[in-house]
C-alpha cells in the first residue's frame, strides 16, 4: 500500500542528492543512469521474431515498429525502480528537458508500467527554487517529442546498417582495429573535412611583394605599409583566388622590383601626410551561449575538445552551477537578465549596461526544448572567484567563460574610432603611397568583461597600433625600409570549433550531438588531430568518394539539413512519424528511398575507389594496412609488377604533392640493409622495415649464374619432366626489440634475435624446458603452457636458470608490476594524482592511476603535453567505464504505432 511518497526519476546519479535535499522526505529520488533500453542487436532477436525484426530490429513492413531490449547492465536499475514504485502514489519523470530526455521518460513508463499517475517534471537548472517550481508545474509526456527522437533513432539505424556494410566490402577495414561506419551526420561531417583538404590540395599559392617602413614624428613612430604605386593599388592576399589567379587589376611587385623601390624610398628619407581619416564605430556583444557556441569558444579559448567541453558542462549543470547545457536558444529568463545587468553595474559602473535589456532571438525554428541559453544558475549569479574552491580546474575555466559571456551579453556596445593615415613618398620616378591604421576605443563597454575568439583567419593584417597626432601636410621621417615577400595560403583545416560552427550553419545535426559526431570520426580513423586542426586520412577520402558516387543524396548537405527540419516538424506535431519514415525508406514522388538506392548500387570498383593519381607513374592506393604509393617504372613491361613505396604516417594528404611523391620514390629503402652472412648456414641476414615494424630476416644468397663462354648467354638448368615445383620454405624472421634501431643493429645482435626462443634450462622438478622469448605483449618465459613476464627485453638473453626458477616461484599475478612511465606530469586536477604516459599492451596511454586513456591513433605519444593528457583523461572519465560484453535481457517490449492525429 502506498505511503504517500512521490517517486522522482532523474537521469544522472549526481543529481539525486541535491534534488532529494530540495524536495524533502515526501519524495524518493532515484536515477535511471541514462537510457534503460535500446534497439536490439541482431543476436538479441528471438527466433520467432527474426522474420519481422531480424534485419534492423525494426519491422519496416509494420509502421517501422522497433524492437527494444533492456540491457543486462540495467536490470538491477530497473529492479530498484520497480521496488520503489510499489510504495509510491505518483511517479515524476524528471529526465532532461530535451528530446532525448523525453524519450528516456517514455521508455521508463513503458518498462515500469506504473499503476499510479505518471507526470513529467522538467527543470533547466538544479537550484532549490527551480526544483520546487518544477514539482508544482508538471505536465504530460509530449508524445510528439518522443516521436521525433524515436524517428531519429530508427532513421540512424536504417542508414547505418544499410550503408556501413557497403563500406566494409568496398573500402575494407582500413588499418587493423578500425571499424568503418556510415551515419546520417558523421558522413556529412567527414565529407566536409575531406572537401576542405581537397581545396588545400588544389590550392595554388601566389607570391607578391610589398614594402614596409617606419614613419616618425617628434620621437613617435609607427609602421606603415606600401598601399599604392602611381595611384594603382598594390596586390594583397585577398586579390588572388584559390588557383593563384588575380581577381582584379592590381600592381604586382616581384622581389627585384620591391628591392629597387625600397632603395629609392631610403634615398627619399621623408614622407608627407596626404590624408588623415577618422571613422567612428561600434561593436555589440554576442548572445549568451548555446550548446554550439559554448563548444566553439571552449575550443578556441580553453583548447577543449567538443566532447571534453560537454563533459565539463554536464558536471557544472549537475552540481547546480549552470543551466541545462543542451540548448539552441539564446534567450535569457527575466531573472537572468536582471542578475546579469545588476552584476555588470556592480563590477563596471552604471554606464556598463544600456537603458533597456538586450533581447536575443534564436534562429532555430524549434530551439532544443530548453528555452533558455546556457548561463550561471540562480537569481543571483555566483562569481567565478566565489565558486573556485568547489570546482576542479576545468570546471573553473568553463564556468568563468559562461559567466563572462552571460554578463557581457547584457552590457553596452563598445565604441571606437579608427584613424587611417596616408603618406606620400616620391620614390625615384614613382609616387609611392603608404598607409597605417590605428584603432582607439573611446568606450570599452562589454569588452571590459569578454571578447569572443575567432578562427579560420587566412591572411594576417597589421595589428592595430597607436598613431601620433598628425595633420595633412606634415613631413615625417622614413626609416627601416624593408621589402617583404608574401605567399597566399589555403583555407585552414577545420578545428573542432570551426567544424561545429560549419555544421550548425549548414543545419546538419543537433548541437547536442556534435561532440559525439566528432568523437566518432576520430575513433573511426577518418580524421586525426594535428594540434587543434582536423586532418582527414586517406581512408576518409575512400569512404567519401564511395558515398559521393553511390549515395549522393545521403551526403548532400541540403538533404541532410532537410532531414533535421523534418524531425523538427515531427517534434512540433506537424508531420507523422510513420509516413515520413515510409517516404525516406521506400521512397515517394519527391525522393528515392534508401532501399532502392542500396538495392540498385550496381558494380563498384573497389580498386578504383581506393586510388588517387598523384603523378603519371605514381598512384596512391589505400589497402588493408593503410596508404601506399604504387609506382610503375617508366619503360617497364605492361605485366611488370609495380613497386610499392610506403607513405609516412604523419604525412597529411595535402602534403603528398607530386614533388613529395617523387622524393619518396627516389629515397633509399629504409632498413633494407645486408648485415652479413650467417656462418652456420651461409644465408644472408638483412634488416628491413615492414608494416608491423622493423625486423631481421635470413635470405638465400644468390648463386653465380653459369654463362656459356661461347655465346655469353646464361645457361638454364634442365627441368625434369613431370617434376612438381616445391614451395620455398619461409625465411626465418625476428622482430627488433624496441630498444634497437634498423640503422645501428649489427650481425651478432641479429643472429641472437634469429636464434630465439632461447633455452634457459630445464626445471628440475617437472623436467620441462624453460625458454625465453619475445611476444606480442613483450618479453616472457615459457614452461609448457605456463608463462611469466620478464622485466626487460635484454633479460631474454641474460636471465639464468636460477633467476627463471625464482620468477616461477613468485605468484603468477602478484609480482606483476606496472610498465614504467615514458613521461610524467603534474597531478590531474580532478583526482589529484600524478599523470603518467605509459606504453601498454594496446599502445601508449595516459593514466592518473584511476582512469586510463589511450593516445589516439596517429598522435605522437611523446609530444603529449600536460593539458592534452588532462583532456584525454577527462574525456575517458566522462565516457564512463566500458560496458561489459554480456548478453542482453530477453524481456522485451515493442513500440506501438503512434495514434493517428486528426
Amino acid at each position: 500500500m502506498a505511503n504517500g511518497k512521490k517517486l522522482v526519476i532523474v537521469e544522472s546519479p549526481t543529481k539525486m542528492k541535491s534534488i532529494q535535499g530540495y524536495l524533502g522526505d515526501g519524495y524518493e529520488v532515484l536515477s535511471s543512469v541514462g537510457h534503460i533500453r535500446d534497439l536490439a542487436s541482431k543476436k538479441e532477436i528471438p527466433a520467432d521474431k527474426k522474420a519481422a525484426y531480424g534485419k534492423y530490429s525494426i519491422d519496416v513492413e509494420n509502421d517501422f515498429d522497433p524492437y527494444y531490449v533492456v540491457n543486462d547492465r540495467k536490470t538491477k536499475t530497473v529492479a530498484e525502480l520497480k521496488r520503489a514504485l510499489k510504495s509510491a502514489d505518483e511517479v515524476l519523470l524528471a529526465t532532461d528537458g530535451d528530446r532525448e530526455g523525453e524519450a528516456i521518460a517514455w521508455h521508463l513508463r513503458e518498462v515500469l508500467k506504473p499503476k499510479v499517475p505518471v507526470r513529467r517534471m522538467v527543470f533547466h537548472e538544479i537550484t532549490k527554487d527551480a526544483i520546487q517550481d518544477a514539482v508544482q508545474h508538471t505536465r504530460d509526456l509530449d508524445e510528439s517529442l518522443v516521436d521525433a527522437q524515436e524517428t531519429r533513432r530508427v532513421l540512424d539505424r536504417l542508414y547505418g546498417w544499410d550503408v556501413s556494410p557497403v563500406l566494409w566490402r568496398k573500402v575494407g577495414s582500413g588499418r587493423e582495429g578500425t571499424a568503418l561506419s556510415a551515419g546520417r551526420v558523421q558522413s556529412a561531417a567527414t565529407r566536409m573535412v575531406v572537401e576542405r583538404e581537397r581545396e588545400r590540395m588544389a590550392f595554388v599559392s601566389a607570391t607578391y611583394w610589398d614594402v614596409e617602413a617606419l614613419a616618425s614624428k617628434s620621437g613617435s613612430s609607427f609602421t606603415t605599409r606600401l598601399n599604392r604605386l602611381d595611384g594603382a593599388p598594390l596586390a594583397r592576399g585577398g586579390d588572388y583566388d584559390d588557383n593563384g589567379k588575380l581577381k582584379k587589376a592590381v600592381v604586382v611587385l616581384d622581389e627585384a622590383q620591391a628591392r629597387a623601390l625600397a632603395a629609392d624610398i631610403v634615398a627619399a628619407a621623408k614622407a608627407t601626410v596626404a590624408k588623415v581619416e577618422a571613422k567612428p564605430g561600434t561593436r555589440s556583444p554576442r548572445a549568451p551561449f548555446t550548446t554550439s557556441t559554448m563548444q566553439q569558444e571552449a575550443g578556441r579559448k580553453l583548447s577543449m575538445s567538443a566532447k571534453h567541453a560537454m563533459g565539463v558542462a554536464q558536471r557544472l549543470y549537475e552540481k547546480g552551477y549552470i543551466t541545462y547545457m543542451r540548448t539552441d536558444s539564446t534567450a535569457l529568463s527575466t531573472q537572468a537578465v536582471k542578475a546579469a545587468r545588476a552584476q555588470a553595474v556592480a563590477l563596471y559602473g552604471d554606464k556598463a549596461v544600456p537603458a533597456n535589456p538586450r533581447v536575443y532571438k534564436s534562429k532555430s525554428k524549434n530551439a532544443q526544448e530548453a528555452h533558455e541559453a546556457i548561463r550561471p544558475s540562480g537569481e543571483d549569479f555566483r562569481t567565478p572567484a566565489s565558486v573556485a574552491s568547489a570546482l576542479d580546474r576545468d570546471e573553473q575555466k568553463l564556468y568563468d567563460l559562461i559567466w563572462k559571456r552571460t554578463i557581457a551579453s547584457q552590457m553596452s556596445d563598445a565604441k571606437y574610432e579608427t584613424t587611417t593615415v596616408t603618406l606620400a613618398v616620391q620614390a625615384g620616378e614613382k609616387n609611392a603611397e603608404f598607409t597605417a591604421s590605428g584603432t582607439v576605443y573611446t568606450f570599452k563597454g562589454f569588452l571590459e568583461a569578454y571578447e569572443e575568439g575567432n578562427d579560420e583567419k587566412r591572411n594576417d593584417d597589421d595589428a592595430d597600433q597607436s598613431l601620433p597626432a598628425v595633420a595633412v601636410g606634415d613631413e615625417l621621417a622614413i626609416s627601416d625600409v624593408e621589402p617583404k615577400g608574401h605567399s597566399t595560403s589555403p583555407k585552414p583545416r577545420y578545428t573542432e570549433a570551426s567544424l561545429v560552427k560549419a555544421l550548425e550553419e549548414k543545419g546538419i545535426g543537433r548541437p547536442s550531438t556534435f561532440a559525439s559526431i566528432i568523437g566518432v570520426i576520430l575513433d573511426r580513423g577518418y580524421v586525426t588531430k594535428r594540434g587543434q586542426a582536423l586532418v582527414p586520412s586517406w581512408l576518409a577520402f575512400s569512404v567519401v568518394r564511395l558515398l559521393e558516387q553511390h549515395f549522393a543524396d545521403l551526403v548532400d548537405y541540403d538533404f541532410t539539413a532537410a532531414l533535421e527540419d523534418d524531425l523538427d516538424a515531427i517534434a512540433r506535431g506537424e508531420q507523422r512519424r510513420t509516413e515520413w519514415l515510409k517516404a525516406f525508406y521506400f521512397g515517394s514522388d519527391k525522393q528515392v528511398g534508401l532501399r532502392h538506392i542500396v538495392e540498385n548500387l550496381g558494380e563498384i570498383d573497389a580498386r578504383e575507389l581506393n586510388s588517387t593519381r598523384i603523378t603519371d607513374t605514381a598512384t596512391l592506393r589505400f589497402g588493408k594496412y593503410g596508404p601506399y604509393l604504387e609506382v610503375v617504372e617508366p619503360g617497364a613491361p605492361e605485366d611488370a609488377k609495380p613497386r610499392i613505396v610506403n607513405i609516412p604516417e604523419d604525412l597529411a594528404p595535402d602534403e603528398l604533392t607530386p614533388e613529395k611523391a617523387q622524393e619518396l620514390i627516389d629515397a633509399p629503402v629504409a632498413g633494407d640493409r645486408v648485415l652479413g652472412e650467417n656462418p652456420e648456414n651461409g644465408k644472408l641476414v638483412v634488416v628491413k622495415d615492414g608494416r608491423f615494424g622493423p625486423y631481421v630476416q635470413e635470405i638465400e644468397a644468390e648463386e653465380p649464374e653459369e654463362v656459356d663462354q661461347a655465346t655469353g648467354e646464361v645457361v638454364e638448368a634442365p627441368k625434369k619432366r613431370g617434376a612438381k615445383k616445391e614451395a620455398a620454405p619461409k625465411p626465418r624472421t625476428a622482430s627488433l626489440f624496441r630498444s634497437m634501431s634498423v640503422d645501428t643493429i649489427d650481425l651478432d645482435t641479429a643472429l641472437q634475435l634469429l636464434s630465439l626462443p632461447r633455452v634457459v634450462g630445464v626445471d628440475p622438478e617437472s623436467g620441462a624446458e624453460i625458454t625465453a622469448q619475445n611476444g606480442r605483449f613483450g618479453p616472457y618465459l615459457k614452461k609448457g603452457t605456463d608463462s611469466r613476464s620478464l622485466d626487460s627485453e635484454q633479460q631474454i638473453f641474460d636471465i639464468t636458470l636460477e633467476e627463471a626458477l625464482a620468477k616461477y616461484a613468485e605468484p603468477k599475478y602478484g609480482a606483476r608490476r606496472a610498465s614504467s612511465a615514458l613521461k610524467e606530469f603534474d597531478a590531474d586536477p580532478v583526482s589529484g594524482k600524478p599523470i603518467k604516459l605509459k606504453d601498454g599492451r594496446f599502445g601508449p596511454y595516459v593514466t592518473d592511476g584511476e582512469t586510463n586513456a589511450t593516445v589516439p591513433r596517429g598522435e605522437d605519444a611523446m609530444a603529449i603535453t600536460f593539458e592534452r593528457a588532462v583532456e584525454l583523461i577527462a574525456d575517458k572519465r566522462a565516457k564512463g567505464p566500458a560496458p561489459k560484453r554480456t548478453a542482453a535481457k530477453k524481456t522485451t517490449t515493442t513500440r506501438k504505432a503512434p495514434a493517428k492525429k486528426s
